[in-house]
């Protein structure tokens, strides 16, 4: 049994019976749909059994891989953007201290970033820092043509082979790209880089569980094994045969696409803990780039509390009551503090003397819920009992296979990414790439210069 849970205790006031099991039917249908593979972008659905899939020869040439660059290297740059990085960088901040750069690691190597933004200062300053360190790379990218992470990794490849020579870069470059085509895979194969494949049939977003997400996870010092057996058991729990509200990415998925037909067209994502502020990010992609097509789709939002009850707090309350909340609470936290009585209780706390710091945030979490229910906000809430690789294991296959689940209920290809190419084509015809003349032509004559 997964030990993820779902309530939607301050939801049900806003759903009818009949709009609920409409979209309990509808979800089972999705369901079907999803794991028989005939639905729309079936063949992007490799990740639907990956968990019980994976093989362990598989896992442990990731971890031998891992192991190389712990040997030689204090920082690993992660190259890639969207779901080339966000996965593990959900994942390792997640499991981290929130102030590791300020320790010496004890497991590990640090992870860095770069290829997810064009930001020329935060380019330079990575590559100033990184002139007297010990680094490796994993370039992530199915192509290798990707303008972002492109541009990073040619900066960050003349600074390794201008520290190591070009001999001495090919233990320092770990490339995850296509098995036998595009750019990188060419480029890896003239290096001798050490290359993992990313699957043909597992898009971008739902890839945490291969290589893409794997490397840095098990390069941090975290175990991927465990991960890996908790997506498992989430994939068991959720494609077995059972009643749709039974099943709880069918619930999930039934009830926000109950509330969007209500009009709700917003879904808030809220954690608790500042560890999660990038699982927030890796499932605002998820959501977005899966369902946000055909002009449908709900737009996923993200806040941390209680720090955002002091920024966001009053829009939440009582602003255009056209969204909802999810709710995730971690019950036990890896750690714990005593509030303390004083004698001169200055501050008014010593009503809170013996309590645990926990104590404190649970009453947050429900006086929260309560207030914005009471409000016209409907809260979903999602609770696991602590962080761990097997727990985020779970949480991360049961957004993925219940997004799948609302996409066909919405009535688009979850698997699938058109509007992302309208930018990218803009921007290569406004920097004179080839074959983009015409586009140039018909931008500089309507908007000029």
């Amino acid at each position: 049994m997964a030990n993820l849970k779902l309530s939607t205790q301050f939801t049900d006031k806003f759903i009818s019976d009949s709009l609920i099991n409409t979209q309990f039917s509808n979800a089972s249908k999705a369901k079907d749909t999803l794991l028989s593979m005939t639905g729309k972008g079936n063949e992007y659905l490799g990740w639907v059994k990956l968990p019980s899939s994976i093989s362990s020869s598989e896992l442990t040439k990731i971890r031998e891989a891992a192991e190389i660059i712990q040997s030689h290297s204090q920082f690993l740059v992660v190259v890639g953007i969207g779901g080339s990085y966000l996965g593990a960088r959900a994942v390792i901040e997640a499991l981290s201290s929130p102030f590791q750069n300020l320790e010496v690691p004890k497991k590990g190597v640090r992870i860095l970033y770069a290829g997810h933004h064009l930001d020329s200062d935060y380019h330079a300053q990575l590559l100033a820092f990184l002139e007297t360190k010990e680094f490796s790379v994993n370039v992530i990218s199915k192509s290798g043509t990707t303008t972002e992470p492109a541009i990073a990794f040619r900066l960050l490849l003349s600074l390794l082979e201008r520290k190591y020579g070009k001999e001495g870069v090919k233990n320092r470059v770990f490339s995850t790209t296509d098995a036998s085509k595009g750019a990188l895979k060419k480029l890896s194969d003239d290096y001798h880089f050490p290359t993992f494949t990313i699957p043909d049939d597992v898009g971008g977003r739902y890839s945490i569980l291969t290589p893409v997400g794997l490397l840095p996870i098990a390069a941090a010092g975290f175990s991927i094994n465990k991960l890996v057996e908790g997506a498992k058991n989430m994939e068991a729990e959720l494609s077995k045969d059972s009643l749709p509200k039974e099943n709880p990415a069918c619930v999930y998925a039934s009830y926000r696409n109950a509330l969007y037909s209500l009009g709700k067209k917003t879904e808030v994502m809220v954690s608790y803990s500042p560890s999660l502020a990038y699982f927030i990010e890796w499932w605002k992609q998820l959501y977005g780039e899966s369902e946000g097509k055909d002009k449908k789709g709900i737009f996923p939002a993200g806040v941390l509390f209680t720090t955002d009850l002091h920024s966001m707090g009053q829009y939440l309350q009582e602003g255009e009551r056209n969204l909802f909340e999810t709710v995730i609470q971690i019950e036990t936290p890896k750690y714990d503090l005593y509030m303390t009585e004083k004698t001169e209780d200055l501050d008014g706390l010593n009503y809170l003397a013996g309590k645990k710091l926990s104590e404190v945030s649970d009453q947050a979490v429900l006086g929260t819920l309560i207030a914005h229910s009471d409000g016209e906000v409907p809260c979903l809430q999602i609770k696991i009992p602590r962080l761990s690789e097997e727990i985020l294991g779970e949480l991360m296959y049961f957004y993925e296979f219940a997004c799948g689940i609302s996409g066909y209920m919405l009535g688009v290809n979850p698997f699938d990414q058109p509007g992302v190419e309208d930018y990218k084509n803009n921007m290569f015809a406004l920097l004179g790439k080839k074959g983009y003349e015409a586009r140039r032509k018909e931008i500089l004559d309507n908007f000029g210069n």
